[in-house]
């Protein structure tokens, strides 16, 4: 990182320092095993994993709010868990990293999407995802944006993060941009495929490569596909800011003149 680039990513830390920032999305909490494996199964042809010590952490758009969290920001997280053992763990770590878990509705009906990885001998051996991709009741739903709206004048701006487990309806995105747009503020977004285009007229859009390649029915490799790509995006959702990731640090930008 050159010196330019490194005094303007303090500067924005900077400013970015006492911001207060809504994050609405798909709660969920990372769990990690880890063990050594000594012998195989007498029940099956399987490893044993001898589990010496567990973990857990945030993950989606939980994760997302610990990082507002971390860098100075004040993190308002508002999603759903289920009424399980996972979501007391997670309402645990909302208690331990300081952020308010106001917003964190339960549902007796949904399971809080949890991603449990098995780790052995340094090898990641299995993943274990427990959710529902079931969109979210209409009395959730009602919950939620009634919340959003009691926060709005605290706000200075909306993180929508769609992971597709049900939380971002098509009919809560709608309602949340334009509560934003009529009381000014920035709203941007992180998105996933099923409601890629209800994301219309937000400050900034964020998807990666793959994403951009699913709703375009397009392989994006060239430098005249990127910028196909982005554009497309830009002109059906008129966003402000289009960002499109590309993995391994590359990014594409493509604004309003």
């Amino acid at each position: 990182m050159n010196d330019v680039a490194f005094k303007r990513i303090k500067y924005l830390e900077k400013k970015f320092s006492g911001k207060n920032i809504i994050v609405v999305g798909d709660m969920m909490l990372d769990c990690y095993f880890r063990g050594d494996v000594k012998r195989i199964s007498p029940e099956a042809p399987v490893p044993v994993i001898e589990i010496e010590n567990e973990f857990f952490r945030f993950g989606g758009a939980a994760n997302v709010a610990l990082n507002i969290s971390k860098l100075g920001g004040n993190a308002l997280p508002v999603g759903v868990i289920g009424n399980d053992n996972d979501g007391k763990i997670f309402k645990n770590l909302i208690k331990q990293s300081g952020i308010s878990d106001d917003g964190i509705f339960p549902d007796p009906n949904r399971p809080t999407t949890t991603k449990t990885r098995v780790i052995a001998q340094g090898q990641h051996v299995v993943r274990i995802d427990k959710e529902t991709k079931v969109n979210i009741n209409d009395k959730i739903e009602a919950k939620i944006l009634r919340f959003i709206s009691s926060k709005i004048s605290w706000t200075d701006g909306i993180i929508l993060e769609d992971y597709n487990k049900g939380v971002l309806t098509a009919g809560l995105i709608k309602a949340i941009i334009a509560l934003a747009k009529k009381n000014s503020i920035m709203i941007t977004v992180d998105p996933k495929f099923n409601n890629f285009y209800e994301y219309k007229n937000v400050r900034v859009f964020k998807p990666n490569r793959k994403e951009a390649e699913d709703v375009l029915g397009m392989k994006i490799s060239s430098d005249k596909e990127i910028g196909f790509a982005g554009k497309e995006i830009q002109k059906k959702l008129g966003a402000d800011y289009v960002l499109l990731t590309l993995g391994e640090g590359g990014i594409a930008i493509f604004g309003k003149k």
